[in-house]
């Protein structure tokens, strides 16, 4: 009798480590940075490669740092919902990072969908994105006015993520 206690002790431990992993959302990545300060870096423009962007730029300001690529699917459904809510009067700056991108793929998607951005700096190796735990485009960095992570968006922003999630950030940090 002992002999068949042993595994079944061990196969209902194993059910319910299954059974707690089924109820977690796989999408759900915590990020180590969430209210730290954001990583510094000084990367080139998109647009102009002679001129260079730092968020030391953005201090003072609650803003929106969204790594996206042009071979990027699920950036294709973000970016109009980023496109729609740059328009809005109530929109804070959204600074983009193309990411393991060629320059020119870049700019001819931003002319092809529209840009949302601000700017968009360029990190065509991807050391910014290591600095950031980017561990997949698109991802969405909400940063404060002292230059803290304050929310990190894994995979598109919907506009369900933006109304429901990003929006009353937004609004609590910058009143």
């Amino acid at each position: 009798m002992n002999k068949f206690l042993l595994p079944l002790a061990a196969f209902i431990a194993l059910l319910a480590v299954f059974a707690v992993g089924l109820t977690l959302n796989p999408r759900a990545l915590p990020s180590p940075l969430v209210d730290k300060a954001a990583p510094a870096f000084n990367a080139p423009l998109l647009h102009d490669p002679d001129q260079r962007f730092s968020p030391s730029e953005m201090a003072g300001k609650v803003w929106l740092l969204n790594v996206w690529a042009s071979w990027c699917v699920a950036c294709r459904e973000e970016h109009p919902v980023l496109v729609a809510y740059s328009r809005t009067d109530a929109a804070v700056p959204i600074i983009g990072l193309n990411y393991k991108d060629k320059r020119d793929d870049g700019l001819l998607w931003l002319a092809r969908f529209g840009n949302p951005y601000q700017l968009s700096a360029f990190d065509g190796d991807g050391r910014i994105g290591i600095d950031y735990g980017v561990y997949g485009v698109p991802e969405t960095y909400l940063i404060d006015k002292t230059g803290r992570i304050r929310f990190k968006q894994n995979g598109p922003v919907t506009t369900e993520v933006l109304e429901k999630t990003l929006l009353p950030l937004i609004r609590s940090l910058n009143p």
